[in-house]
């Protein structure tokens, strides 16, 4: 018999409420700064490259060390608003980006379990169709669906 019950933690009713309410006061907390950009607007606009990062940091750097060197053509308020924001911003994305890696390692255990348990009960129920349950001839028949056999064709074949 194969592995099952990788993952056999579970959470409550309560604590999947607690986290379904969390995310929905995440997502309230971020309404007013979250933004749906177009695929067009997000070529126009671009991404930062690493690069770029390491360049924005440099002037931020200068920016707040020797203010003097900058220029009066940059509205430095926003700049640092912006900053900030963007720093924020990449710290939620990064800890929202390992709970998803984390949610999706816990679902794909999860995942496995489902259809090996399937899979047993897909045998069980082939074995009482065989044995002459009635009951279980519909059932295989409505199981039997997700098991089509394809063949090849290996043979001559005329053009």
């Amino acid at each position: 018999m194969g592995l099952t019950n990788l993952n056999n933690t579970h959470l409550s009713t309560a604590e999947a409420t607690a986290a379904k309410d969390a995310l929905t006061q995440l997502e309230t907390a971020l309404a007013a700064i979250t933004v749906v950009v177009s695929a067009a607007d997000r070529q126009k606009y671009g991404r930062i490259n690493e690069q770029n990062k390491l360049f924005v940091n440099k002037v931020f750097d200068f920016h707040k060390n020797q203010p003097q060197l900058q220029t009066s053509q940059v509205e430095w308020d926003e700049f640092d608003k912006d900053y900030t924001s963007r720093l924020l911003m990449e710290d939620v994305i990064t800890r929202l980006e390992s709970i998803v890696t984390k949610l999706k390692g816990a679902k794909t255990l999860h995942d496995y379990d489902n259809y090996q348990s399937a899979l047993v009960d897909y045998a069980y129920t082939n074995f009482m169709a065989g044995a002459g349950g009635e009951s279980y001839e519909n059932k295989l028949s409505e199981l039997k669906q997700f098991f089509q056999r394809t063949r090849s064709n290996t043979g001559n074949t005329e053009q």
